[in-house]
């Protein structure tokens, strides 16, 4: 019985199982060119980020240690995790949106994985030892003392890349500031810093010399979740077979009716960083990185005939030869990604720099002052959301009410909380009832930060 090409993985040797190493070669086409800056615009940025402030804070933070996330100035603290979850449900429909649109082009064009692999390291490998050829060449022969030098110095930048690599990771954990006081301060100040950061170093380096395209093949889940998210009108990296079949050589400028566009000549395959046909169709080790299509276009040039014979087409598309249409499920995550995103907007608009929790002491009651006034005690917290302290005073919002304060609010420093306990004092006669409410609001420099509603109880008239 012949075996499936979904039975069989191209990274293992038939004969003895074991990994076969994978040596993609580089065509710089069209596509490659545009893929190339946009890496390099995302470099900038994974390495830049960290170090960015705005509104005080760096520009990405994912401080899951101390549950501290920072977006683009705007902090998130434990007091607004709602936030950190909607925006997280956010992410991950909009990635269930774009899948089933445009499929694993994600993977491709913006995972860091793939960055890193294709843009960093694979380049700084063909520098060292050469194209796809060479490289294969190189491992295959005997150990010799030019085969020592260039993978002693290609490992070595290696691991200096995995080692840069793994500070800019901690930067986005610690953030940048505390990044930089690991390594300023003495190695004996931060212990568990500097292993933290050899142990990183080291797992990036293994990945990227070792484990390379296993990440996308085996590790991750969300080549395995292509299989629910894509339908037939996904726009994904094809191979058109009804004009690619059948198979054969091909004369420049011939016309041979009992053959299809494709060549067969295997290029598609030597250029996929994970090693498939993608004239199989659709698989899940398919990152749709489009080197195959570049390396196609360039094939079909020389024979002239039209580029595309592999590109971005839905089955659908592929075989009705009708232009792409949105579906109705697409325009259902569209509706569903609106609304959510409306959400968190006038969530965010409608956040506070300080969050207040004011209730009335437990276990007592109203007190009777001599001048005729009623007085309740309140427990109040003040926890401070932004990066600056905030001097601040609660005030009523009655004329009549006062507060005496046990202990005095004076300033709330940045990312920090206060307990403050304090009496309200109202008039007896302009009490109607045992409960009743009580509004106050928080001030800072004038600016009232938050209005708080809470009860007030009194005996009635």
């Amino acid at each position: 019985m012949e075996t499936s090409f979904r039975d069989q993985a191209r990274t293992i040797t038939e004969n003895d199982k074991k990994r076969k190493w994978l040596y993609p070669k580089l065509i710089k086409g069209e596509l490659y060119k545009f893929r190339n800056t946009f890496a390099c615009l995302l470099l900038i940025f994974l390495f830049t980020a960290p170090f960015v402030k705005l509104n005080g804070e760096q520009l990405v933070l994912l401080n899951v240690l101390e549950r501290k996330f920072a977006f683009f100035g705007i902090l998130i603290t434990p007091q607004d995790f709602y936030l950190f979850v909607l925006g997280s449900l956010i992410f991950i429909v909009f990635i269930v949106l774009f899948t089933a649109v445009f499929g694993r082009i994600f993977c491709g064009w913006a995972c860091p994985q793939t960055i890193f692999m294709e843009m960093v390291f694979r380049r700084v490998e063909r520098w060292i030892e050469g194209d796809a050829v060479q490289r294969k060449k190189l491992d295959a022969g005997p150990l010799t003392l030019e085969k020592g030098l260039k993978k002693a110095a290609k490992h070595s930048i290696f691991l200096c890349i995995s080692f840069l690599i793994s500070n800019i990771f901690l930067a986005y954990i610690i953030g940048s500031d505390q990044l930089i006081q690991i390594i300023s301060d003495p190695l004996s100040s931060h212990i568990g810093g500097f292993v933290a950061i050899c142990v990183f170093t080291l797992v990036f380096y293994v990945v990227f010399s070792q484990i390379r395209e296993l990440v996308c093949t085996v590790v991750c889940p969300y080549g395995r979740l292509q299989g629910v998210l894509l339908d037939r009108n996904s726009m994904i990296v094809a191979y058109d077979f009804i004009r690619g079949e059948p198979r054969g050589k091909r004369k420049r400028g011939v016309e041979e009716s009992n053959k299809g566009d494709c060549v067969d000549c295997g290029l598609c395959v030597d250029v996929c960083p994970t090693g498939i046909d993608i004239r199989k169709g659709t698989q899940m080790e398919c990152i749709n990185c489009t080197l195959c299509i570049d390396a196609c276009d360039m094939v079909m040039e020389k024979i002239d005939r039209p580029k595309r014979l592999i590109g971005f087409m839905s089955d659908e598309q592929m075989e009705s030869r009708k232009p792409f249409v949105i579906s109705k499920r697409i325009y259902s995550y569209m509706a569903v990604l609106i609304v959510m995103c409306t959400v968190l907007g006038y969530l965010i608009i409608k956040r506070t720099d300080i969050e207040t929790t004011v209730l009335r002491a437990s276990g007592t009651l109203y007190q009777m002052r001599d001048d005729g006034q009623v007085s309740n005690l309140y427990n109040a917290e003040f926890f401070n959301k932004t990066n600056r302290p905030v001097s601040f005073e609660v005030i009523p919002v009655e004329k009549e009410v006062s507060i005496q304060y046990v202990t005095k609010p004076v300033v709330l420093e940045k990312n920090s909380s206060m307990k403050v306990t304090f009496f309200v004092l109202r008039p007896r006669e302009s009490i109607k009832t045992y409960k009743s409410d009580l509004k106050l609001q928080v001030l800072s420099e004038g600016e009232v930060l938050e209005n708080i509603e809470t009860t007030f109880i009194a005996p009635s008239n």
